[in-house]
Order: C-alpha cells, then structure tokens, then sequence
C-alpha cells in the first residue's frame, strides 16, 4: 500500500492579527492568515511578474500566542491541509480549505523593520510537542536547560 503525505510549509506573512476563540468546551482556536509571495521572469515581455497567495491557517490549543501573532509579523507555519463545508446562515453549503498549522514561529518583525528574519522577538508553538507559553526560537536550550548529564561541552556548535 502506498503512503501519502499531507505536509504544508509556509514562510510568509500575517496579514492580519491573529484571533483567540473558544469552542463550547473551552478549547482555544487562534486563527490567522499568511501571505506568500512568489515572483517570476514572463518569458513573452521579459519583465518580472508577482502574485501573492493568502492561506488562513488555524492553530488549536494554543490561547496565548495570538499577542504574538500581529499583522505584518514574518512567520513559519508547519501543518496540514485539510478541507472542510458547513451551511451559512442561508443555507448555502461553503466549502473551507485551511492549514491546520502544528508548529508556528516567529520569524521576526515586520517586513521593513531592522531584525526581520533574524531570531530576536522568536517564539515556537507547536501543539504536539509542548503546551503553554511560547518557547523561544533557537536549536538548542541554553545554559541549565539541558536535559541532565548533558553539558555546553556536548553540544557540537
């Protein structure tokens, strides 16, 4: 049998402010939108084209990054695409795709600012692996955050 894969990956950036609601049971959903951007040569006139592509992304479980999740901001989203229809309020059936995001971080500040891209203001959210507050971004923990019996010596940068 073959395996599939339904892996979505988005550097981009938020267009809007991120949203914190809650389900009837209490669970947090924090919605946002991404915009990515790509840019070619047309290859008739020579001259350079853009199109920009909007992805709203949806993030469970996680109440307190939306402070963190301001429009303009540089993110990386890491999840899924999943699909989804429901009947408005006409009854009219809507059909939604969205990524349902697993890791979220913080990339840096808004476009124009000094920083962006850099690992500065970085957060991480990613609801498998850790709930709560927001972890900062970098690739290994610093100092006495190391997991014991291991030490600075052992890391190998």
């Amino acid at each position: 049998m073959a395996r599939s894969v339904n892996k979505v990956i988005l550097i981009g950036n938020l267009g809007r402010d991120a949203e914190t609601r809650f389900t009837p049971q209490g669970v947090p959903v924090t919605s946002f939108s991404v915009a990515t951007s790509r840019r070619w040569k047309d290859q008739a006139t020579g001259d350079w084209k853009d199109a920009t592509t909007w992805s709203n992304v949806v993030l469970w479980r996680q109440e307190n990054v939306a402070n963190y999740l301001t429009k303009g901001k540089q993110v990386y989203v890491e999840g899924r695409l999943e699909s989804r229809s429901y009947d408005d309020k006409d009854g009219n059936k809507k059909y939604v795709t969205e990524v349902v995001a697993e890791e979220v971080i913080l990339l840096g500040g808004r476009g124009g600012e000094e920083g962006s891209g850099g690992g500065g203001e970085g957060m991480q959210s990613a609801p498998r692996r850790a709930t709560g507050a927001p972890r900062p971004m970098g690739g290994a923990p610093a100092g006495d955050d190391f997991p014991p019996g291991i030490s600075d010596d052992d890391v190998p940068f």
